[in-house]
């Protein structure tokens, strides 16, 4: 295998000061296999389909990220919802308390290293979008590999603008020459219009699947169910029904089982529009540096995890009486799980996250706890409640009833006694069971605390957390960005 990377000194006040490293591969049979040895000067790149090809799969490198699937997005996606909280030991990490509690102010750290990790992604993607184009080679491949980084720029200022609202937009790569690196903040409709765009434009290239060694990219299905989700949030009905319908067309489907859905062997199976890719591979620690699964790993085994990010009692409470997803979503205190891992009837966490669950026997000494669990982003169960929400306020009540009867269905299984098929035609009511099945089938998967907030129920729900309207509907902008900024950044109300 030749291996190579690059560097890009990255300085930027709206977008963070750092060195942002470009790991790269060269021929591999899982294409997230990357290894920092080497070095190939930056002039010497961007001349080659191989050169585009690196820079593509570096994209999707830094997906997983410690910025990306760790603290950070932790503290910004998780915790301040109602079913998880810090976890680990008392004392460990009590800055996440102050997301849990909304008391954060902007100097506190993880915010910052969301912000980064986004602007790394983005950066990372302008790159391609800025140096492939030129590149001599397959036009096809080269169109594929612009809607793929379109969809990873995409996703990123998604999970920026739900975070912070409006921020600054960055089309082109930051470099060391720039002279003009501070920018302000964008509006939140003009963020989320490139969204739509980057979206529109990658699904109109991108294939519908893929050969088993590129399996894991993104595809039309991914781009149309991003762009569904994002539309949900801006309430265009029409679109969300349109774009899942298309999807519904594609060829996904349940895994049967819902348990084994976040297991290894189904990893990137018909249930997955999109997940981030992550390995761990024998003597290449660098590539095998996903901690998603780690941090969230049940606490006090020999060689396990740290124990963040761990459900409520409030989310245990949450199931219908008999819903096999509570158990597949909660590994409980002196429990065996299927996969015959025993944990101990004592220890700091009652609950951990089943989802982010990788049997004990597959750690590896080393190497990061559970560092080959993918990280689910994008499942087709989704698609079908984004497809049951939109037609409900689009008053087809029947499709909507069709779309949330196929989650329940998964769900109850042979078990014909549990789950009840959902008959409400009122829409008002149908909304409710639609939001509620939300709740228990993306449980622990980031969803939870933006979803409430779009909802409109926020104020009900995290309010005796200490959420506030007019506030909290958004983080504060990290500190550390402003001052680079020189002030040319702006803070979020209330803060």
């Amino acid at each position: 295998m030749k291996i190579s990377y690059i560097k890009y000194i990255v300085k930027t006040g709206a977008a963070f000061g750092m060195v942002a490293t470009l790991l790269v591969s060269g021929c591999t049979d899982k294409f997230l296999d990357v290894d920092p040895q080497g070095q190939q000067p930056s002039q010497t790149f961007w001349s080659s389909e191989e050169d585009a090809l690196k820079a593509v799969n570096a994209a999707y490198a830094s997906l997983r990220t410690w910025g990306n699937t760790a603290f950070p997005a932790i503290a910004v996606e998780s915790v301040g919802s109602d079913e998880a909280e810090k976890g680990s030991s008392t004392n460990d990490a009590t800055y996440f308390n102050d997301y849990d509690n909304f008391t954060v102010t902007s100097t506190q750290g993880q915010l910052g290293g969301f912000w980064e990790a986004q602007y790394q992604n983005i950066n990372y993607a302008n790159q391609v979008l800025d140096n492939v184009p030129a590149i001599s080679m397959n036009e096809s491949l080269k169109a594929r590999y612009l809607g793929e980084v379109k969809f990873i720029r995409a996703y990123s200022y998604f999970r920026l603008v739900r975070a912070f609202g409006g921020v600054p937009i960055r089309v082109h790569a930051v470099t060391a020459d720039d002279k003009n690196v501070n920018i302000p903040r964008s509006t939140a409709d003009e963020v989320y219009a490139l969204i739509e765009q980057d979206l529109t434009d990658a699904a109109s290239v991108l294939p519908t699947n893929y050969s088993a060694n590129d399996l894991g990219r993104v595809t039309k299905g991914a781009a149309l169910g991003l762009h569904a989700k994002v539309a949900m949030y801006l309430k265009k009905w029409e679109s969300v029904f349109n774009y899942t319908n298309q999807i519904m067309g594609m060829g996904y489907s349940l895994v049967p089982n819902f348990e084994r859905v976040f297991r290894l062997e189904n990893e990137n199976s018909s249930e997955s529009v999109f997940e981030i890719q992550c390995a761990l591979i024998t003597g290449n620690k660098d590539a095998s540096n996903s901690q998603y699964s780690q941090v969230q790993g049940v606490r006090g085994v020999t060689g396990g995890g740290w124990g963040f990010n761990v459900p409520t009692q409030v989310l245990a409470d949450a199931f219908e009486t008999g819903d096999p997803r509570r158990n597949a979503t909660i590994i409980f205190r002196g429990e065996t799980t299927p996969d015959g891992d025993v944990i101990s009837p004592v220890g700091d966490n009652p609950m951990y996250n089943q989802k982010s669950y990788v049997p004990f026997n597959l750690y590896v000494t080393g190497y990061n706890e559970g560092a080959q669990q993918n990280v689910r982003v994008l499942r087709y169960s989704e698609v079908l409640l984004m497809n049951a929400e939109a037609a409900n306020e689009l008053g087809n009540a029947t499709q909507a009833l069709a779309s949330l009867e196929q989650v329940r269905a998964r769900a109850r299984g042979s078990n014909t006694a549990i789950l009840p098929r959902v008959t409400t035609t009122d829409k008002a009511q149908l909304r409710l069971a639609i939001w509620n099945e939300r709740r228990v089938e993306l449980a622990m998967e980031y969803d939870r605390y933006f979803d409430v907030i779009r909802q409109g129920r926020a104020a009900e729900i995290f309010g005796p957390k200490g959420w506030m309207a007019g506030k909290n509907e958004v983080w504060p902008i990290p500190q550390t960005e402003i001052d680079l900024s020189g002030g040319l950044l702006t803070q979020n109300p209330g803060y």
